[in-house]
């Protein structure tokens, strides 16, 4: 676990928390087949109830295996942004004004998604051969742009796919989740 990356992880959650302490949680369909400890109770298929980021006290070995199908070390920054929560993404705001969209895992299966994206991600990068990045947030809106992190140097980089990364945003997961400004989540229907 990277404790730089927990605590300022930690403290954007408690950050979201107080945002929808007053105005509530958001609402979204709830659906049976993809379950959640986010969801804050049950319901018939399609009945909107509230749902909020919740702490994955199971963990996930999803990592490991992660990094034994890339024949690498993942850097432990990212294992520990994707294994801490259970969660729908998370609209954020950087410094300097532009949005982002921090991906989270909803429940293991959503997980299972994340690690064949990443390898699918991992093996794009390896044919251009170029350093090594992973994804873990997205540009708003409706950009083509992602943030990622230097497997190497735990950097933060804003990229394309199929080009090198183009802006470095912090020298650290950390460091970037201490920065973001969090924006509040809406109702999905």
């Amino acid at each position: 676990m990277d404790t730089d990356t927990a605590q300022a992880l930690d403290s954007f959650m408690q950050q979201v928390d107080a945002l929808h302490s007053a105005s509530g949680w958001p609402r979204l369909p709830y659906d049976p087949d993809w379950p959640s400890q986010c969801y804050q109770h049950t319901a018939n298929a399609g009945v909107e109830v509230s749902w909020h980021p919740v702490h994955n006290h199971d963990g996930t070995d999803m990592f490991d295996r992660l990094s034994t199908a890339l024949g690498i070390t993942i850097h432990p920054a990212l294992a520990t942004y994707f294994s801490r929560y259970w969660s729908d993404p998370l609209p954020a705001r950087l410094p300097d004004g532009r949005e982002i969209c921090l991906l989270q895992a909803w429940n293991p299966e959503d997980l299972e998604r994340l690690r064949a994206n990443l390898v699918g991600h991992a093996l794009s990068k390896h044919k251009q051969k170029r350093p090594l990045t992973l994804f873990f947030a997205t540009l708003e809106p409706d950009t083509d742009y992602f943030l990622s992190i230097d497997n190497q140097s735990g950097h933060i980089w804003l990229e394309r796919p199929g080009k090198p990364p183009q802006e470095q945003l912090a020298s650290s997961l950390g460091e970037l989740l201490r920065n973001l400004t969090p924006l509040p989540l809406t109702d999905q229907s």
